[in-house]
Parts: structure tokens; C-alpha cells; sequence
């Protein structure tokens, strides 16, 4: 398994990518390949002690910067980490692509060397949020901005794949987010959505509101790109705002004894599952590969996990399941 990381993408690029492809190889064995300023990663590399044949740089002269425009900076710089990143996944050189860069130069780059898979024809982000019953699905989370109703469908089928497979839900409930749970609920958008959802072949419960994500009625939750990103960061700000809060003032005053130490792994676990440094990467979901966007402010943790977990979706086979979307 082969996993190509762009060493120049994020904000603590590439010192953190380096330690984190590091840390990745100590809990699984992996070809990972690097790609940017070779004599910049080697110097990173230099300061730890790994498998050398695990990991290889590909020498990138160019760098796309976030405050790049997307669409100019993928067609002018070839040579840059993103655009090089995507010519080995779509030539097989690589089974998958992580990147904590330029997230519109990625979706873009990923558009036109991979293409999308059939039936798809806008991919989505999708994250992952709590609830009392498990993970939910949310997509999509910042792709787009600017959705048809039928968009939201090509996401719910996405998303009704990544639940079997990924999530391992047999029958997944995909659920359209709005500010109602009545059929009429919304504006025309919301509306026209749910007539096409609700006459399509996939397991669709109707409406659901915010707060129904977290009480685990769906899951999947579709929406544009624009609620979604919404949803995702208030919903990460909360987390962090509360466990900050619960830990400072509950937890860490606790006793020790067995009872309070298993309270405390509890809590530890929830923070887990709240935290995008255990995530890693977003997928782009609906693409003819692997690809996965990580915070700008990953460090070497988000990387490592970015890393683990996309091992998980080359072992699910996941792309050729969307190949099976039929609309």
C-alpha cells in the first residue's frame, strides 16, 4: 500500500508531516511517498530513526499557497506537491493522496486528473460528528457552496456507501438537514431536495434538524456545502468549549480509584471522537480516487492518524463501490 502525503501543505509544513509519516510507520507497515522540497524533507527526516525503504520523496519545484486562486494554480503550477499528488494516483503510483493544503486547489486538481465516478457529478467532503449511537456522516462540509437539489442526492448515495462500508451499517438512514422535520419545511431548495430523496432508492427518513444528528436518528446527513461547513465548525468550537470546561472543572479533580478511572477513559474516548486530530483527513468524496483533505493546522498527530485511517479506506475497497451508484 502505497500513500502519497503533500510534505508542503498546512501551516507547520513540512516539519509535522515528516514526524507524523514517522509516527504512521511505528503502527503500520506502509510505502508512504513525500512530495515538495526533497532537500527540505530529508532534512526533516534526518532527525528521526525509521524503516528508509518505507519512505520516498518525489522532488517538487512548486508549491501551491493557500491565498492561491484553485483553478490558476493547479494550470500553472505542474510541479507543484497537489498536481504531482494526483498524476501518481491516477497513474496507480500511489493507492491514496493526503493534504493539508489549498483545499479548493485539491478538489479541483482531483476533478481533472481523476475525474469523478460515474453517476457523481459534484464530489463532497464528508466529516464525521458524534451522536448516542455512533458516528453520523455529514456531507457536504465545504465543497460546495452553491448546490442543485440533484447534488444532494449524488451525496446521499456517496454517503449511503461510505455507511456500509466504512461504518459498517448495514441499511444506513440518510437524513436531509433542515429546520424542520415536516415535508414542506425550508426553503424551495430544502424542499425540491426532499421530493427527489424521498423518491429515490436509498434508505431516506425525511427531515431532520441539527440536533438530530447528535441523538443518532441518521446516519448520514446531507446538505450544501455552506450548512454543512456551518454545522462542522460550530459543532467543533462547542466540543472543544465544553470538554475544555467538563475537564478543567470535573474530570480532573476526580479521585483515583478504579470507578474514577474508567469515567476518565470514558471521557477520554468522547473527547476522541470530537477531535479532527483523531479523524486525520476529510474524503472528498465521488472521485476516481483516493483523496483526503486535513486541517491547515494539522500537526504531526493529525498526520499520522490521516495516514492510519486512509490505510482503512484502501483495505475497504471504497471506490469501486461507488462505482456501483446507480441514480
Amino acid at each position: 500500500m502505497k500513500i502519497a502525503v503533500d510534505a508542503m501543505g498546512g501551516d507547520y509544513a513540512p516539519e509535522e508531516v515528516a514526524k507524523g509519516a514517522v509516527l504512521a510507520l511505528e503502527e503500520r507497515e506502509l510505502e508512504i511517498i513525500l512530495l515538495g522540497s526533497m532537500e527540505k524533507i530529508k532534512e526533516e527526516l534526518a532527525k528521526y530513526k525509521y524503516e528508509k525503504n518505507n519512505i520516498s520523496i518525489v522532488n517538487c519545484k512548486e508549491s501551491i499557497e493557500t491565498s492561491d486562486f484553485p483553478l490558476s494554480a493547479i494550470r500553472s503550477k505542474k510541479d507543484s506537491s497537489i498536481v504531482v499528488g494526483m498524476k501518481l494516483l491516477k497513474s496507480d503510483e500511489a493507492d491514496a493522496f493526503i493534504s493539508a493544503g489549498n483545499s479548493g486547489a485539491v478538489m479541483a486538481a482531483a476533478i481533472l486528473e481523476l475525474g469523478c465516478v460515474s453517476q457523481i457529478r459534484r464530489p463532497s467532503v464528508g466529516a464525521i460528528l458524534p451522536s448516542v449511537k455512533g458516528k453520523v456522516l455529514v456531507l457536504d462540509v465545504g465543497a460546495n457552496v452553491d448546490c442543485k437539489p440533484e447534488h444532494l442526492l449524488q451525496f446521499a448515495h456517496l454517503g449511503s456507501k461510505y455507511a456500509k462500508h466504512i461504518l459498517k451499517k448495514e441499511d444506513p438512514k440518510i437524513g436531509l438537514l433542515n429546520i424542520g422535520e415536516e415535508e414542506n419545511k425550508g426553503n424551495k431548495f430544502a424542499q425540491d431536495a426532499y421530493k427527489i430523496l424521498k423518491n429515490s432508492n436509498i434508505n431516506f427518513v425525511g427531515n431532520i434538524e441539527g440536533k438530530d444528528i447528535f441523538k443518532g436518528k441518521v446516519d448520514v446527513a446531507v446538505c450544501d456545502g455552506f450548512i454543512g461547513n456551518i454545522l462542522l465548525k460550530c459543532s467543533e468550537g462547542l466540543a472543544k468549549l465544553l470538554l475544555t470546561e467538563v475537564n478543567q472543572m470535573v474530570i480532573s479533580q476526580l479521585p483515583q480509584n478504579q470507578e474514577m478511572d474508567k469515567l476518565k477513559e470514558n471521557f477520554l474516548n468522547l473527547v476522541k471522537i470530537t477531535d479532527y486530530t483523531e479523524q486525520g483527513g476529510s474524503p472528498l468524496l465521488g472521485v476516481n480516487g483516493l483523496c483526503f483533505i486535513c486541517h491547515g493546522r494539522s500537526k504531526a498527530k493529525t498526520f499520522k492518524n490521516a495516514i492510519l485511517n486512509t490505510g482503512k479506506f484502501v483495505d475497504s475497497n471504497i471506490i469501486e463501490h461507488f462505482k456501483e451508484i446507480k441514480i
